[in-house]
C-alpha cells in the first residue's frame, strides 16, 4: 500500500521562505486601506451591475436570459478566483499581485460597455470577474500578516465591511449612475476608487521578492480539478431557479459533474505538498465552526436585504432611488458599528461567542419583527427592523473572523483565507439559489389557496373583478415575504443552537511580552 505523505511538508515548506515582517506604520495603514477600498469597489461593482441589469440590457440589446448568463459567468469566475488568489499572491508577492488584479479590474470595467456583442461582453465580465474575485484574500492575508495583535481585529473589522457594508451599496450607486448619469456609468464608476487603490498600495505594501520556486511543486492537478468544479457548482446554483433545477439536463450535468470534480479536489487537497486548500486546517473546531456557521450568516445577511427590496419593488413600485435610503439607514452606520464592536472584542474579559449569539440574536429578532408585514407597508415601516441590523450585523459576523483566525499559526494565515474567502463566496451564491427557490415554493402555494379560496367567494361579481389581479398579487408577494422573514429568523436561532458545543473561547490577540 503506497503510502500518505504527512501534512508536515505543507506546514514547513513556507515559513522557510516567508518574507520578514514589516515595521507597523503609517505606509502599512494606508496600503492595507488601498487594499479594502479595491475589496469594496469590486464588491459594490458587482451587486450595481446586477441592480442596473435591466437598464444594460435594454441599452445593450440583449435578453433577459442573456442577463442571467452575464450574473452567472462573473460570479462564478470570481468564486473561483478566491480559491486560487493566495497561492498567487504568495508565489507572486502579495503586492505586485494586488495591483495587476486591481488594474486588470479597472480597464476591463472601462472596455465592457464597448463590447461588440454578447459573447465578447460575456467574456469581458468574466476576466472581470476574475480579477475581481482575487482581491478580497488579499485584504485578510494584509491585516493577518502585517497588523500588529493589538489592533488586528480592527483589521478584520474592515474586512468585514465587505460582509456588512459594501452589499447594501450595491442598489444607491445604481440609483445615482443609472437615474442621473447613464448605465455606461456602472461600470465605469470604478475608475477613480481603482486608481487610488492602485496608489495606495503601491506606496504602502512592501515589495516582497518573487517565489517562483514554488512552481516546482505546482499543483497543477488542483488547479484542473478545482476551478471547473467551483465554476460549474456556481453556475448551476445561479441558474438553477431560472431553469427548474433538477428538470434540467444542463443544471444536473452542472451541479452532478461540479460535485465529482469537487470531490476529486478534495482528496488531491489532502496529499499534496503544497495545496491549495489545507484540509487538515478543518481539524481546528473555530475554524470548522467559523466556515459552517459562515454560510448561515451570509444566508440571513442576504436575506434582510433582498426580502424588503423585493417587496418594496413589487408591492408598492418603489424603484432603486427610493430603496436606496433604506439600504443607507444599515450601510453608512457600519462605519461606527464595526470598530465599536472591534473594540468590545479587544477586551479579554468579552467572550466574542457570546458577542455573536445577541448578533443572532437581534437579527432573529429583526426578521421576527419583518414577519408581520402587511400589504400596507412601506419604507419607513422598515425602519425599525434597519435599527436593530445596524448593531446585529457587525456583532454576527465579527466574531466569526476572529474565531477563525485567531488560534492559527501566522504560516496557516494564505491557507485560512483561501478557505474563509471561497466558502464565504460560495455560501453567499448558495444563499441566493435557497432564497429564489423558497420565494418560488411559497408563492406558488399562497397563490393557489388565494385563488381557491375567491374562486368561491359568493361575493365576487364583475363589479369587484378590476383591480383584484394586483391586489391579489400584492397579497401574495406580502405573505411569501412574512415566511422568508419567518424562516430566516429560525436559521438566526439555529446558529445560537451551534454555539455552547462547537466553538472554544478564543481571546484577542496580543503581542508576546
Amino acid at each position: 500500500m503506497t503510502a500518505v505523505p504527512a501534512p508536515l511538508p505543507m506546514a514547513t515548506a513556507a515559513p522557510a521562505a516567508l518574507p520578514a515582517q514589516t515595521a507597523f506604520g503609517l505606509r502599512l495603514v494606508v496600503g492595507l486601506c488601498g487594499v479594502l477600498l479595491a475589496v469594496l469597489i469590486s464588491g459594490i461593482n458587482e451587486n450595481v451591475t446586477k441592480v442596473a441589469l435591466a437598464d444594460i440590457r435594454g441599452a445593450m440589446g440583449f435578453s433577459v436570459d442573456d442577463g442571467s448568463w452575464i450574473i452567472a459567468l462573473y460570479t462564478a469566475m470570481s468564486v473561483s478566483a478566491m480559491a486560487f488568489a493566495p497561492w498567487c499572491a504568495v508565489t507572486f508577492s502579495l503586492r505586485r499581485f494586488a495591483m495587476v488584479m486591481i488594474g486588470a479590474f479597472m480597464v476591463l470595467g472601462v472596455v465592457c460597455p464597448f463590447a461588440p456583442d454578447l459573447p465578447s461582453f460575456l467574456i469581458l465580465r468574466a476576466l472581470q470577474g476574475l480579477a475581481g474575485g482575487a482581491l478580497p484574500p488579499l485584504l485578510m492575508s494584509v491585516a493577518l500578516r502585517f497588523l500588529p495583535p493589538g489592533i488586528k481585529l480592527y483589521g478584520l473589522a474592515g474586512y468585514a465591511l465587505t460582509a456588512t457594508f459594501g452589499p447594501s451599496l450595491g442598489t444607491p450607486m445604481a440609483a445615482l449612475w443609472v437615474e442621473f448619469v447613464g448605465w455606461q456609468w456602472a461600470f465605469w464608476q470604478i475608475v477613480p476608487w481603482c486608481l487610488a487603490a492602485l496608489g495606495m498600495v503601491a506606496w504602502g505594501l512592501p515589495q516582497d521578492p518573487l517565489r517562483l520556486e514554488r512552481f516546482a511543486q505546482f499543483n497543477g492537478v488542483g488547479l484542473a480539478l478545482g476551478f471547473p468544479a467551483l465554476v460549474m457548482l456556481v453556475i448551476g446554483l445561479v441558474q438553477g431557479p431560472r431553469l427548474e433545477w433538477f428538470a434540467s439536463p444542463l443544471i444536473c450535468l452542472l451541479l452532478g459533474g461540479g460535485s465529482g470534480l469537487l470531490a476529486l479536489f478534495l482528496y488531491n487537497e489532502w496529499s499534496h505538498p503544497l495545496p491549495f486548500f489545507k484540509l487538515q486546517l478543518l481539524a481546528n473546531r473555530n475554524l470548522s465552526y467559523a466556515l459552517i456557521t459562515l454560510g448561515g450568516v451570509l444566508f440571513v445577511l442576504l436575506a434582510v436585504i433582498m426580502i424588503p427590496s423585493s417587496f418594496l419593488a413589487k408591492v408598492q413600485g418603489y424603484r432603486p432611488l427610493q430603496t436606496a435610503p433604506m439600504l443607507l439607514w444599515v450601510a453608512l452606520p457600519q462605519l461606527i458599528a464595526l470598530p465599536l464592536v472591534a473594540t468590545l472584542l479587544n477586551q479579554r474579559r468579552v467572550d466574542s461567542r457570546w458577542v455573536q449569539a445577541i448578533g443572532l440574536g437581534l437579527l432573529a429578532l429583526a426578521c421576527g419583527l419583518g414577519a408581520q408585514l402587511t400589504t400596507e407597508w412601506h419604507r419607513d415601516n422598515f425602519a425599525w427592523l434597519q435599527v436593530i441590523q445596524i448593531i446585529a450585523q457587525p456583532m454576527a459576523v465579527l466574531p466569526l473572523l476572529l474565531l477563525a483566525t485567531g488560534s492559527l499559526a501566522p504560516t496557516d494565515g494564505p491557507f485560512a483565507s483561501a478557505w474563509f474567502n471561497t466558502v464565504k463566496g460560495f455560501a453567499a451564491v448558495l444563499a441566493g439559489g435557497v432564497l429564489e427557490a423558497v420565494t418560488t415554493v411559497r408563492s406558488h402555494l399562497h397563490s393557489t389557496v388565494l385563488v381557491d379560496r375567491i374562486g368561491n367567494a359568493p361575493w365576487l361579481d364583475a363589479s369587484t373583478a378590476p383591480g383584484l389581479g394586483a391586489r391579489l398579487h400584492a397579497q401574495v408577494v406580502a405573505l411569501t415575504s412574512a415566511d422568508l422573514y419567518l424562516i430566516v429568523a429560525w436559521v438566526a436561532v439555529a446558529l445560537i443552537a451551534l454555539i455552547p458545543w462547537l466553538p472554544t473561547r478564543i481571546h484577542p490577540p496580543r503581542a508576546v511580552a
